[in-house]
């Protein structure tokens, strides 16, 4: 076979796969592009981005790599609480064991960005949590999550939770994290999930 006609199936079956990826990713609601409105708006602060300084651009480009890890790590606590909770505590989780302050703050959360007209980011008041909250759910509901945390003890694992939240501040509040920090986080992230071994 010569080299036009196998860079020609190459191309093919790229396509073929980019094809296949994309009707996954749709059906799983899994979104990296930007919409069509939100492309078109992007041309409203082009112009201002580039007289941004150099520096603070490289910094944001290394700040989303810890963005993104905390936005799974987050979410993926969210989901470990819902599905928990609603096993073994039951439908009504929320309203019967979530520390008063956490769903007073949540509704809170909620009710401020609805009086504003933002569209709801969830259909769950848990997503309307701060992170600290989280590891307050997981506290005042220790014997729920204790057989999830094999050989922790409560304190251990609280003591991460405050960690992450603590290295969370600098990646939530848009501030550079330095490389001790970004050390810091993968550590904890990885003392949580080995907590849960």
């Amino acid at each position: 076979m010569n080299t036009g006609v196998s860079l020609e199936l190459f191309v093919l079956k790229c396509a073929v796969i980019t094809r296949s990826l994309r009707e996954v990713m749709a059906a799983e609601k899994i979104y990296g592009s930007r919409g069509a409105l939100e492309a078109q708006a992007d041309s409203l602060v082009s112009g201002y981005i580039k007289q941004i300084e150099f520096q603070i651009v490289a910094d944001a480009d290394r700040m989303s790599e810890f963005y993104k890890l905390f936005y799974v790590l987050e979410n993926d606590i969210r989901n470990l609480i819902e599905g928990a909770m609603s096993d073994i505590v039951g439908r009504g989780w929320w309203e019967s064991a979530v520390p008063p302050f956490v769903k007073e703050n949540a509704r809170k959360n909620f009710d401020r960005e609805a009086s504003e007209g933002l569209p709801p980011r969830s259909d769950r008041l848990l997503d309307y949590t701060t992170f600290g909250e989280l590891g307050e759910i997981i506290k005042e509901n220790w014997d729920v999550f204790s057989g999830m945390f094999s050989n922790a003890t409560r304190n251990r694992v609280l003591r991460v939770v405050n960690r992450l939240n603590l290295v969370r501040g600098p990646i939530a509040h848009c501030n550079f994290l330095p490389e001790e920090e970004a050390i810091r986080l993968k550590l904890a992230v990885r003392d949580w999930y080995k907590l849960m071994e």
